[in-house]
Formats: structure tokens, sequence, C-alpha cells
């Protein structure tokens, strides 16, 4: 998945702005302790962020 394509999954989940706080500020301890902005410059793969964003915040299966 490209990231334009995961920043507009994770606007349309959350909101632009949520997605925005969630992607600089929470922290992800199954991505080693990052946050999505820092494991996407890690080299993490989106869909492995996606899936842990949906872990954490609980997202549907159908919308995952």
């Amino acid at each position: 998945m490209r990231i334009t394509a995961f920043r507009a999954l994770l606007a349309d989940e959350f909101g632009a702005g949520r997605a925005e706080t969630i992607a600089h500020d929470h922290v992800f301890g199954v991505l080693g302790g990052r946050t999505v902005d820092q494991a996407l410059d890690a080299g993490i793969p989106t869909k492995e962020i996606w899936q842990a964003v949906c872990e954490a915040f609980e997202v549907p299966p159908e919308r995952r």
C-alpha cells in the first residue's frame, strides 16, 4: 500500500485532524515503540502499520 493510500485510510477512519495526531503522537509497542510517522521513516510496511493502528483502536474488521 502506498503511503498516500495509507494516509487516506487513516484520515477516513479517524478524521484528518485526529489522524494527524495519531500519526505524530501515539506510540505503538508492536511497532517497536514508534509512532506511525517514525515507523514510516524506519521503512516498516504500511500494511503492518495499518494493522497496528487497527488493533490499537479496535477498528472493525470490515474497515481494515
